[in-house]
């Protein structure tokens, strides 16, 4: 089959053809278009001589398209109407007001600060379709690293070298207990005091439970992890059901603890990590993403601040 060559049109050419066809007059098209007439009688000879034909027969008193014209008029209608639709879409992307964002989030973000800033984001960007993509720091670094995810909410130490972290807080670790527990009174605890209870913990592959248990060998300590579970909820419905004690980061503590469970701080050792913002090094962020994280980085404290 060959290849035919096709021409290149401005969409001000194609809206002179259209002015033309609608008013019947070079005059008046020429006034619509707020052009000269020698400049529009030029533009529709461009349009001619590229396509090959005459798209308008013209007389002293009348302008009149022809068969091939009344086509080719309908057809840059369309196209003139594909591209307003594109350039309004494209606009409302780049104002954010339209598009979708995927955020990757480590699960004490995701059952905690992250609920408020959603909400906060979509208050004025109702037309984003947010996804939530929850798990354990490797799942999160591999949704940012293979683009499943706009950008990630995890711990910024010790990333790969195509992953860039931005360090947004400093985050500590407490005791989930009961309120009627004999600890729930105390200020702060230390590991050694929880050697004897049955914890609840979260999967060994978990960031959360290697910094907990890399604290708990540093000490000399056996800590009884008795029960797993994947999920802060589950974790913290255990507590709540007499299972065990557990130790989690602070920031999965706000929204779940209710008024029967209380976070003692733990102090020794103390436990801490940098929280924040991580993204794909190559990777220009999406406007709807600049926009999410800008909000991230008003709403959270700056490192050192704890």
């Amino acid at each position: 089959m060959t290849a035919i060559a096709l021409p290149d049109f401005s969409a001000r050419q194609l809206q002179a053809v259209l002015a033309v066809g609608e008013y019947g007059s070079f005059v008046a098209a020429a006034a619509r278009l707020r052009i000269s007439q020698p400049t529009l009688t030029r533009t529709i000879k461009r349009v001619e001589t590229a396509l090959g034909v005459r798209l308008f027969d013209r007389t002293t008193r009348h302008v009149q398209a022809t068969p091939a014209g009344r086509e080719f008029i309908a057809v840059a209608e369309r196209m003139l109407n594909d591209l307003r639709i594109t350039v309004r879409s494209i606009r409302e992307v780049a104002e954010e007001q339209r598009g979708r964002l995927t955020i990757s989030s480590i699960m004490s973000v995701a059952s905690g600060a992250l609920p408020l800033l959603l909400a906060a984001y979509r208050a004025d960007r109702p037309g984003i379709e947010i996804h939530v993509r929850e798990g354990v720091h490797g799942s999160v670094l591999e949704d940012v690293r293979s683009g499943a995810a706009d950008f990630g909410l995890a711990y910024v130490d010790e990333l790969p070298d195509a992953i860039a972290g931005e360090p947004l807080q400093r985050e500590t670790f407490s005791l989930v207990v009961p309120r009627r527990h004999r600890l729930a009174k105390r200020r702060s605890v230390a590991l050694a005091d929880i050697g004897d209870e049955p914890l609840v913990a979260l999967p060994s592959d978990s960031r959360t439970r290697r910094t907990i248990d890399a604290a708990a060998a540093t000490a000399g300590l056996a800590l009884r992890q008795m029960v797993t579970v994947s999920q802060f909820a589950t974790l913290m419905g255990c507590v709540r059901a007499g299972v065990g004690l557990a130790v989690v980061p602070n920031g999965a503590t706000g929204l779940l603890l209710g008024q029967d469970l209380r976070a003692v701080p733990v102090s020794e050792p103390r436990l801490s990590r940098r929280l924040g913002l991580i993204t794909l090094r190559e990777r220009e962020p999406s406007p709807a993403a600049s926009g999410f994280m800008a909000l991230v980085r008003r709403a959270w404290p700056k490192p050192g601040r704890n």
